[in-house]
Formats: C-alpha cells, sequence, structure tokens
C-alpha cells in the first residue's frame, strides 16, 4: 500500500542528493572563476555559460524528483530562464564584463523569484527556509550585479562569491532535507 508519506520522502530524498551536488558545483565553479575571472578568456567565459547550462540540468532532475510537491510550472520556468541567459552569457562575453553582469543580474533576480515561488511551495516538505532566503538573496544580488555593471568596480569574481554563497544554501537545505528523510524512516 502507497502512503502520502513514502513520495514526500522520496521526493526530500532526491532533493536532498540534488542540493548536494549543487552544493559541490558551485564551489568547485566559484574557485575556478575567482583564479580565471580577472578578465573574460577561453576558461572564463566557458565557465560562466556553464552555470546556467548546469541549473537547467539541476531544474530537469528536480523536475522528474519532485512530481509530487508540484513545483513543475515554476521548475519549468527556470529551465526557460537559465537556457536564456546561458545564450546571453555567450552573446555578453564578447562585450565584456559589464554586460555580463547585466545578463546575469537579470537571471538572479528573475531566477531568484522563481526560486522563492518554488520553496514556499515545498515549504511542507521541509528544508526550504533556505531555499527561500536564497531566492530572496539572489533578487537583492541581481540588482547589485546590474548596479556594479555601471560602475567602476565591475568583476567577474563577485560571481564567485554569489555562487559560494548559494551553494551553501544548498548544503543547509540538504542537511535540512537529511532530517526529514532520517525522522520519516
Amino acid at each position: 500500500m502507497t502512503t502520502t508519506v513514502e513520495p514526500a520522502t522520496s521526493t526530500a530524498s532526491a532533493l536532498r542528493n540534488l542540493y548536494l551536488v549543487r552544493f559541490g558545483f558551485a564551489v568547485v565553479w566559484a574557485v575556478l572563476l575567482f583564479l580565471t575571472g580577472s578578465s573574460i578568456g577561453p576558461v572564463s567565459a566557458a565557465l560562466l555559460v556553464l552555470y546556467p547550462l548546469f541549473d537547467v540540468a539541476a531544474a530537469i532532475v528536480d523536475l522528474r524528483a519532485s512530481r509530487s510537491a508540484r513545483p513543475a510550472v515554476g521548475l519549468r520556468v527556470n529551465v526557460v530562464l537559465s537556457l536564456l541567459t546561458a545564450l546571453g552569457l555567450g552573446l555578453a562575453v564578447a562585450s565584456g564584463i559589464p554586460a555580463v553582469l547585466r545578463v546575469w543580474g537579470a537571471w538572479a533576480i528573475t531566477a531568484g523569484v522563481v526560486q522563492l515561488v518554488v520553496a514556499v511551495r515545498r515549504y511542507r516538505l521541509g528544508g526550504q527556509w533556505a531555499m527561500i532566503l536564497s531566492g530572496g538573496i539572489s533578487v537583492l544580488a541581481g540588482g547589485g550585479f546590474v548596479m556594479m555593471a555601471g560602475g567602476p568596480d565591475a568583476a567577474l569574481t563577485s560571481l564567485a562569491g554569489y555562487a559560494t554563497l548559494g551553494g551553501i544554501f544548498f548544503l543547509v537545505s540538504a542537511l535540512r532535507l537529511h532530517r526529514v528523510v532520517r525522522a520519516a524512516r
């Protein structure tokens, strides 16, 4: 006999694993961008495009894992936003750091809103407070990147800090979801 607890536990377990992978990716990506991001070169350009593409892959995994949590619309919107961002960043790298920061900032704002909505809808699943905070902070950081793009302090390395903080939020959510999974067993 299937109960509603089993799908919720399964979703929580899948999200926990996904969030751990996202944490690891964010930290490695941030270190690599910090090391190569003093200017736009082949490696930093590839890293910039890779980040939203990884987000697309993570959203697809999330969609498959969380059917019972019903975040499908938000996750699909996130896939489209991240694909458009990867394309936009691919073009922006030819125009310089300010253009990259504007594209990244717009993405951080819109993706932050989507993350906030998805996390609020998943609230009962558990472990979502960090995702709610992350979504809100992403909106604020995105505005900061757009403003930074017009000033003398425009730097790609600021994106490394953003990714690191996002990774930490994923880790916190993964740890909280681990407790949810363990308590359900």
